[in-house]
């Protein structure tokens, strides 16, 4: 009996003191952050595949919507507290330089893009973040064939910069 009475008081006095809810999003953004849009990223690189400005930003949207949790609006008539902006600004494949003596032969994709992030509230701010991004891979592979792969792979580094860039000033 005094196990069973032991047993209880310790569950009651553990419930008692544990928190009953853990969220990220909880302190991370100010509460006035409810509407967010996301105006498509200009193409201003010339050897990006046509429809990579367009990809990446509904990318930028889906987290900011997922992960942050505000709500997209349609355009800025819909007085977003956030809006961001931006453009591809580069798109290249150069030759990596051997090191060590090693007989691969590597290229790397590198990735451009800019933004400028507006916040009306709780103050006025404007944000700018410039993302370089890269994935590296075998010189004797074709661009076409994994270009998706290297794409996913950027594309992730470039959004998790978005995130981090509206986090960090909060």
């Amino acid at each position: 009996m005094m196990k069973i009475i032991t047993l209880f008081v310790s569950f009651v006095l553990l419930t008692a003191c544990w928190p009953t809810s853990i969220s990220f999003r909880d302190g991370s953004v100010p509460p006035e952050w409810k509407r967010f849009v996301v105006n498509t990223l200009e193409n201003k690189a010339p050897n990006a595949p046509i429809s990579y400005s367009s990809e990446l930003t509904e990318l930028v949207k889906d987290a900011i919507q997922n992960r942050i949790g505000l709500t997209l609006v349609s355009d800025e008539s819909d007085d977003p507290q956030i809006v961001v902006m931006g453009a591809v600004d580069g798109y290249s494949i150069t030759p990596l330089s051997l090191q060590d003596n090693t007989a691969e032969v590597k290229n790397r994709l590198t990735i451009r893009a800019s933004f400028e992030i507006y916040i009306s509230s709780p103050k006025e701010e404007v944000m700018e973040l410039n993302s370089s991004r890269f994935a590296d891979f075998d010189a004797s592979q074709d661009v076409g064939s994994i270009q998706t792969q290297l794409l996913e792979e950027i594309n992730d580094q470039i959004v998790q910069d978005v995130l981090n860039k509206l986090l960090s000033n909060w």
